[in-house]
């Protein structure tokens, strides 16, 4: 048990954001480099093609379902199976006519991908993340916008301000109000009143 949390820390810690490839609005990531990378990690590791025990293809067809592909991987003596359909470049699955052994050869290197993603190794791109685990994503924070009333102390420092920077323009002032406080049309006209002089601090 500790072993494979070991093995996935280890692959999930790999950054592959630099190494994928995007079409038709799915991310793939290069099978060469991905086995490079877990081969330099562990030299040990095998992974095998599965082939359908009553036609010793490396493939599974049915005439209903359409054909489908298995992987297995062993890193560190535990294995872990994928499978994935034969599919077309749409991304459709393919019936047992219209797949050819291009399309078996291509879908078991994208399977034997998947499979590494099993040991962490880019997972992340099949839960639709951006980012790989020990970088999380922080969902941003919404700024809550304290509210502006002419006359109370947070106006009259800003009246302060502005009679300070005589040459910030009105649309510099409001810039920097809105960032920090709720804006209202009483608070704009207040405002452009102090800018262009006529209110008094």
């Amino acid at each position: 048990m500790n072993q494979t949390k070991s093995v996935f820390e280890t692959l999930s810690a790999i950054n592959v954001n630099t190494k994928v490839e995007k079409k038709a609005n799915l991310t793939y990531l290069s099978w060469a480099w991905a086995w490079a990378e877990v081969k330099k990690s562990y030299p040990s590791a095998v992974y095998e093609v599965i082939r359908d025990p009553q036609t010793d293809k490396p493939y599974f067809a049915d005439p209903d379902l359409g054909v489908m592909v298995m992987t297995k991987v062993t890193i560190e003596d535990i294995s872990l199976e994928m499978w994935l359909p034969v599919m077309n470049h749409r991304n459709q699955s393919l019936s047992v006519d219209q797949a050819d052994m291009f399309a078996i050869n291509k879908t078991l290197m994208r399977c034997l991908t998947k499979n590494l993603a099993m040991f962490g190794l880019g997972h992340y791109i099949y839960a639709g993340e951006d980012l790989p685990e020990g970088e999380p994503k922080e969902a941003p924070k919404k700024k809550t916008l304290e509210p502006l009333k002419v006359g109370d102390p947070n106006w009259k420092a800003i009246l302060k301000y502005i009679g300070a920077n005589k040459d910030k323009t009105l649309e510099d002032i409001m810039g920097m109000v809105k960032r920090k406080y709720k804006v209202t049309a009483t608070v704009t006209k207040g405002l452009t009143k102090a800018v262009s002089g006529g209110e008094k601090k």
